[in-house]
């Protein structure tokens, strides 16, 4: 089965209902390997954009032209996915053909690793919002929970959101808390969030996005922050940083289904679960299907093993095969 590069909508909690491009897919490619990341372990980790081929320009624009048809309700166009984004440097001139087709606004989630690169701050520039990931200022910890590539220093990934910050696109900073079950460096003692400030009082982005794991991580061993903790590390954000900027992102986002045109239902189910392992609700009411007609499509999936069932939470989720 062939994924679409187009997929979704998806429910976020961040930006409410979101149209994925993935312009690196199918296979996960990215220059760093997160201990929490819901499509598990990096197998094809790359150092620089020049070790991709991506998909082109013209691809992203015939599929959005095709998915614009049978969806509507769309709050962003978000490039994201299997990988790292910014290691396709066609991303600037997507983005403005994509602004050609939509109204919509447009976004791009980013691990920061390519921002000190002048090419990729250019690319982002073209984008209206950019969440870009920071999960550390120290660089033992940011090696820890990121495992980076070589080549990938933190003060680069510091000083290149600083620059981001001041060329135009509204700058988000998504910090993801984890915890451990095992003696292993994570982010959320005290040292750990001294030097995110310091870090964010640098960078000084327009919002900071607080927030723990909601799906199954690649390392079993890592866990989600409690909600109370979460909700104490948010304080100390805001007592140093500002309220207005510090944003809690919480669990439990109900949104209404959205009315979506579906050519292929399996296509469609198989590309949302390739790109966010999700719950069978979670897929229900992100593409509005019938949770009969789900449920034989992800009985047939899980046979042709595209997909395995794994537990996270005490919740049933779907992740596609690597």
């Amino acid at each position: 089965m062939k994924p679409k590069m187009i997929y979704g909508p998806v429910l976020s909690r961040r930006l409410g209902r979101s149209l994925g491009i993935d312009i690196i897919g199918p296979e996960k490619t990215c220059n760093f390997d997160c201990v929490y990341c819901q499509l598990g372990c990096t197998k094809n980790k790359v150092q620089r954009p020049e070790d991709i081929c991506g998909v082109s320009t013209e691809d992203v624009v015939q599929g959005l032209k095709s998915y614009l048809k049978k969806v509507s309700q769309i709050d962003y166009i978000t490039f994201s996915g299997t990988g790292e984004p910014t290691l396709n440097l066609r991303l600037g001139e997507m983005i403005r053909e994509v602004k050609k087709l939509s109204d919509v606004p447009v976004c791009v989630i980013t691990n920061s690793s390519l921002v000190n690169r002048k090419d990729v701050r250019d690319n982002l520039t073209e984008a209206d919002l950019v969440v870009a990931t920071l999960e550390a200022g120290d660089e033992k910890i940011f090696r820890s929970i990121n495992r980076p590539a070589l080549g990938i220093e933190l003060e680069d990934i510091i000083q290149g959101l600083k620059e981001l910050n001041n060329l135009g696109p509204r700058l988000a900073i998504e910090i993801l808390f984890v915890d451990s079950k095992k003696k292993y460096p994570t982010n959320i003692s005290d040292h750990a969030i001294n030097g995110l400030i310091k870090a964010l009082k640098v960078i000084d982005p327009d919002e900071i996005q607080v927030h723990t794991l909601s799906r199954p991580p690649a390392e079993d061993f890592i866990i989600p922050v409690s909600e109370q903790k979460l909700t104490e590390m948010a304080q100390k954000f805001d007592d140093a940083l500002g309220r207005e900027k510090v944003r809690l992102v919480l669990k439990g986002l109900r949104r209404k289904s959205i009315d979506v045109k579906h050519g292929d239902l399996k296509e469609d189910v198989y590309g949302l679960i390739l790109r966010r392992p999700s719950t069978a609700s979670q897929i229900s009411s992100a593409l509005g299907i019938d949770t009969k007609d789900l449920a034989a499509i992800i009985e047939e999936l899980l046979e042709k093993k595209k997909i395995v069932e794994i537990t996270a939470q005490n919740e049933k989720y779907y992740r596609a095969v690597s």
